[in-house]
């Protein structure tokens, strides 16, 4: 089920450094090296296989930047947002 815009809102504001962009929430990770930005990214898709639900990925360098939305429900959803808690874990694993 979709999230009403005060949910999004509030969900979205305690998420550190994500952004609501366009039917997505949107954050860009930042690391020291490149090889510390793909660790990352097989965390994120260990995470992601584990919900069933993946993330669209960019990967420059030393930024790896992941979009979140649910397709079949058009925009974003509750298992989004618990989604990118996860991966913020992650993040504050592999820097």
């Amino acid at each position: 089920m979709l999230l009403t815009e005060g949910e999004l809102q509030e969900q979205v504001g305690r998420l550190e450094g994500w952004k609501l962009d366009s039917g997505a929430i949107v954050r860009k990770y930042m690391f020291n090296d490149f090889m510390k930005g793909i660790a990352f990214v097989d965390e994120v898709a260990a995470i992601s296989e584990a919900f069933d639900h993946h993330p669209h990925i960019t990967i420059d360098y030393k930024t790896v930047i992941l979009r979140l939305t649910t397709n079949e429900e058009g925009g974003i959803t509750a298992l989004d947002v618990r989604e990118a808690h996860e991966f913020n874990e992650a993040f504050e694993k592999t820097r």
